[in-house]
């Protein structure tokens, strides 16, 4: 399925890119420096200076489809809202503990904020000291 979403996302990508530069050319079609009269035949809804013709429109719209739906295609499965369903499935479970990649999988994303890497375990400083004292009385 990844690869399915990978390549939507990647038509969806095409798209919009062709789409854009197609814009930017029709930006910069040359036009008239008199302004139209009212009487013109075309409603104002149709000037080509104010709108963009209806293909590029239709690519643009088309191209924004292919990305949401390659996203929603790629992106990990739901995780349970209630965070008691998510604690407890997290408690009973011993894989779900693991975290292998951020944002995928089950895991504890709080990991790293509970072990509090880079910081001084002071408990285990002051057990280290109080043996080192009771080690050095004894000699």
């Amino acid at each position: 399925m990844a690869l399915v979403a990978n390549a939507i996302n990647v038509l969806g990508i095409l798209f919009l890119s062709h789409a854009v530069y197609s814009a930017w050319e029709h930006s910069l079609l040359p036009s008239s420096s008199l302004p139209p009269s009212p009487s013109s035949i075309l409603p104002q809804a149709l000037d080509p200076k104010i709108n963009l013709p209806l293909d590029i429109v239709l690519e643009t719209l088309a191209s924004v489809f292919f990305l949401c739906l390659g996203v929603v295609l790629s992106s990990p499965s739901l995780k349970p809202i209630q965070w008691s369903a998510w604690a407890g499935r997290l408690e009973r479970c011993k894989e779900a503990r693991k975290y292998t990649e951020f944002g995928v999988g089950g895991g504890n994303p709080y990991e790293n904020l509970e072990e509090r890497p880079g910081f001084l375990d002071i408990r285990g400083a002051n057990r280290d000291f109080a043996e080192w004292i009771r080690h050095s009385k004894t000699t």
